[in-house]
């Protein structure tokens, strides 16, 4: 499907031709100018039959775009790594309110707690979700291949950085890109008590990135090269008692 931004146009068969002005990839609803009206329109992409301008179908609910850049932004590193540029890095986290997620390129030396930051090289799900762009004067629904050049034009100097080897990292990244992509992305999210410290090592979190996606199934996602030092120790689930009499357990009750 085309892509879903703020300038595209789009077609309703009771109000014509319209361009979108804002736009919710994760609900669907956007708000539209038509013609010579001041005022804009809102709409549902799932029920009020807008189209593209070419008469193609919107099918929000059936095949709904990328709510986050994450996939896209995967795909663009690896084929970074093959091209020579291995010293670059895909972190991600959540936001606080657990609906968006937020990513950061960095190049130069693996630090995953102490990363350098460059204007243009971060962002977050929540901003990606009203404006699918990445912010480096990409135009939405950009090809790998278009990432890379807009991104080279925006800061060679930064891009230029990430030359090099890391053959660990770049190893470990191509196997998550191949269990992952194109619809799960990772998220490096250390989960730990209230100003306790860090205690278990579980699978890395793999989040779907549209909506329609089941949850992730596939093979565990291990934790990059560089965090195996942050862990005490490794995560075990503990095994459950053995029940022998066929009957269900009631958990004990306690004054």
């Amino acid at each position: 499907m085309k892509a879903l931004a703020p300038g595209t146009v789009i077609f309703h068969r009771h109000r014509g031709y319209g361009v979108i002005t804002t736009v919710n990839l994760l609900t669907g609803w956007i708000s539209a100018r038509f013609g010579n009206e001041s005022r804009t329109l809102d709409l549902n992409l799932s029920t009020d039959e807008v189209q593209f301008a070419d008469g193609e179908a919107i099918l929000f609910r059936r095949a709904p775009p990328d709510r986050m850049p994450h996939a896209r932004l995967m795909a663009m590193v690896r084929a970074l790594h093959q091209a020579g540029y291995q010293k670059l890095y895909l972190y991600s986290w959540p936001k606080p309110s657990g609906l968006h997620w937020r990513w950061h390129l960095f190049t130069g030396p693996r630090d995953w707690m102490q990363r350098s930051w460059r204007e243009g090289w971060y962002g977050s799900g929540a901003d990606y979700n009203s404006n699918p762009v990445m912010g480096w004067g990409d135009s939405p629904g950009a090809t790998t291949d278009e990432l890379i050049h807009a991104l080279a034009k925006f800061d060679p100097q930064g891009l230029a950085q990430a030359l090099g080897r890391d053959e660990d990292h770049t190893a470990w990244f191509a196997s998550v890109c191949d269990a992952l992509l194109p619809g799960y992305m990772y998220s490096l999210d250390m989960q730990r008590p209230d100003g306790g410290p860090l205690t278990e090592m579980p699978p890395v979190p793999v989040i779907p990135v549209r909506a329609t996606l089941p949850p992730y199934a596939g093979p565990d996602i291990t934790w990059p090269p560089g965090w195996a030092g942050l862990w005490s120790k490794v995560h075990v689930m503990p095994a459950p008692r053995i029940n022998l009499t066929g009957l269900p357990e009631v958990p004990e009750q306690t004054d």
